[in-house]
């Protein structure tokens, strides 16, 4: 069954990287998710600096995004104070940007799962006091 999903930047790399551990999850998990995936700014950014060095690791991002597999609707000049909110409440996790991004496009975007690597998001909460729908891969013990 495909689910609408929030993307997460550790996924998005695993998923343009073979030789990452969670490769074949990340693939599976994307191939199982209704398209176009939704992200925010934040995250192809991160992406495309931690996938610098891989060859045409950054124009494969952009190019996720240009092709319509990835959707970035999400403004942060019109949700700044949400998330300014949001990092203060979890300054000791510490809660990246990127992260409160996800974090408010959950509350915005309704049956939505994020699609994630970050045990963090099953600590954040939305609208304050919900859990966060996540689709992660068993923790490693």
């Amino acid at each position: 069954m495909q689910k609408n999903v929030i993307l997460d930047t550790g996924v998005l790399v695993a998923f343009l990287m073979p030789s990452d551990k969670h490769h074949h999850w990340a693939v599976s998990s994307l191939q199982a998710a209704k398209y176009p995936v939704l992200t925010c700014e934040a995250v192809v950014t991160e992406a495309c600096f931690l996938l610098q060095r891989i060859p045409s690791g950054r124009e494969k991002v952009l190019q996720l995004v240009k092709q319509g597999y990835i959707q970035i609707p999400f403004c942060l000049s019109d949700e700044i104070e949400p998330i300014e909110t949001l990092m203060q409440r979890y300054q000791s996790v510490p809660m990246s940007l990127a992260d409160a991004c996800l974090v408010r496009m959950s509350e915005t975007y309704n049956q939505t799962s994020i699609l994630t690597l970050d045990s963090d998001f099953r600590i954040y909460r939305k609208n304050r006091n919900q859990e966060i729908p996540v689709i992660m891969p068993e923790l490693d013990r």
